[in-house]
């Protein structure tokens, strides 16, 4: 859709409202900057939009300027079932998100990545990966980098690498990635999406427009993604950590392996990677073979893979104070992602956990602390729900604490020389954080300040 001098109503002034803001003035459009949090002040919103310009609108959206618009742009934190996304689709206007604007504009080829747990550190990968192969990357979406603010620069030779979550996967439209992947589906974001079957249709949109000639990535030990292969028209590249696929990468005797169907490539051991954990090892696989589909020589895929280190807040070294080792797992946002977190663990360990409540169940979570998480220390909204999960299962050691400055404190008095410190909260970060980003790093300046 060309949107040169049409009304654009961007809902939301975040940061993907204030890039699609920017594309938007980019491309010649009329925008209409619309946020409903009344404690804003117009100085704040232009602070934010640096220059960009739009009509400011704070509160109530009016209907005739519904009526005026030619389109609805919405952040991912805006639900299509929100008063904003009803109102326009009753008066028959189209709703995009930041994921299907951007695209709107793209001109390479994209590659694009989802999935409950593992997107961001594979997303990183490829990119890397594609970097080396000396191509024009942009590396947007999910990650943190806004995909409306680098597509302009994209052209025929260039590679987007979006991690895509399910918020942005929900109003996509005409979005075509050359090549996609699903890395997994487990329960997450119920309050968002009320049932697993919509939480599951969302995040098989990524393929829903590939074709024949293109190729989506699967995850062969997810039954629901197994399923899903049959209606699935792209190619399929499958990945495992357990089995041999019939094309794809797998992992055998330690050895990630990469067919094509007829013809087996050893890759590269995975005691020669820096990525830790079983988890890692299927995020190296479905990476491999993103990479594979796009025609990458093998030798700079095994190099890069080799170099590659842990991406900042998952399972993330921090620092050895007092014989004692720190991990920041800030991005274990929901119990399957602490699962993976724990199990890559190999010493006694202090786990903080607990944070704000998606409406997710702690069963996995908890089952997995033997056989070395040795206390639990819990902070946030899920605190309670945590420990009765706990005492479910006999589990007992556990402690409820107020600031995570003082579980820092804690876990500094009590952890042993040779143990080992783990945060990994399974809940999102809002409510005391701004976002794990914050949580994380703010766990890691408290460690920093410890003595040693």
């Amino acid at each position: 859709m060309d949107l040169k001098n049409r009304c654009v109503v961007v809902e939301g002034s975040g940061i993907s409202g204030i890039g699609a803001c920017h594309l938007l003035n980019q491309v010649g459009a009329h925008v209409i900057l619309h946020d409903s949090n009344e404690k804003l002040t117009e100085d704040e919103l232009l602070a934010k939009l640096n220059g960009d310009k739009a009509e400011l609108i704070i509160g109530k959206l009016e209907d005739e300027k519904i009526k005026a618009a030619d389109l609805l742009v919405i952040s991912p934190g805006v639900p299509i079932d929100s008063e904003i996304v009803k109102r326009f689709e009753a008066a028959d206007k189209p709703v995009w998100g930041e994921i299907e604007l951007a695209y709107n504009y793209e001109a390479g080829k994209v590659l694009a990545i989802t999935g409950t747990n593992g997107k961001t550190t594979t997303t990183s990968l490829v990119g890397e990966i594609v970097k080396a192969w000396g191509k024009k990357t942009f590396v947007v979406g999910n990650i943190g980098h806004s995909y409306t603010l680098e597509v302009l620069g994209t052209d025929k030779d260039s590679y987007t690498v979006a991690e895509i979550s399910s918020f942005q996967l929900e109003t996509v439209h005409d979005f075509k990635p050359a090549v996609s992947a699903i890395l997994n589906i487990t329960p997450d974001h119920l309050n968002r999406h009320h049932t697993m079957e919509c939480y599951i249709e969302t995040k098989e949109k990524i393929a829903m427009n590939q074709s024949e000639s293109d190729i989506c990535v699967l995850n062969y030990d997810d039954s629901e993604l197994r399923k899903f292969a049959n209606a699935c028209k792209p190619k399929i590249y499958w990945f495992s950590s357990s089995e041999k696929v019939p094309c794809g990468s797998y992992v055998e005797n330690d050895e990630i392996i990469f067919t094509d169907g007829e013809q087996e490539t050893k890759m590269l051991n995975v005691h020669d990677m820096n990525l830790i954990g079983r988890h890692n090892y299927e995020n190296v696989c479905a990476a491999i073979n993103v990479c594979m589909a796009a025609g990458i020589p093998v030798d700079l895929i095994v190099e890069t893979v080799k170099k590659f280190k842990a991406v900042e807040h998952r399972i993330e070294y921090v620092a050895t104070k007092n014989g004692v080792l720190y991990y920041n797992d800030s991005k274990g946002t929901n119990p399957e992602a602490s699962v993976k977190a724990i199990e890559a663990m190999s010493r006694p360990t202090y786990l903080i956990g607990g944070g704000y409540d998606k409406g997710s169940e702690f069963d996995l979570y908890v089952k997995a602390f033997a056989p070395n998480i040795k206390k639990l220390i819990l902070i946030g909204q899920t605190s309670e729900k945590i420990a009765a999960t706990c005492d479910k299962y006999g589990f007992k050691n556990y402690q409820f604490v107020e600031s995570l400055e003082e579980v820092v404190d804690i876990c500094h008095k009590e952890a042993l020389p040779g143990e080992a410190v783990l945060l990994s909260p399974a809940c999102a970060s809002w409510g005391m954080f701004d976002n794990y980003e914050q949580r994380g790093r703010m766990f890691k300046d408290f460690v920093n300040a410890l003595e040693d």
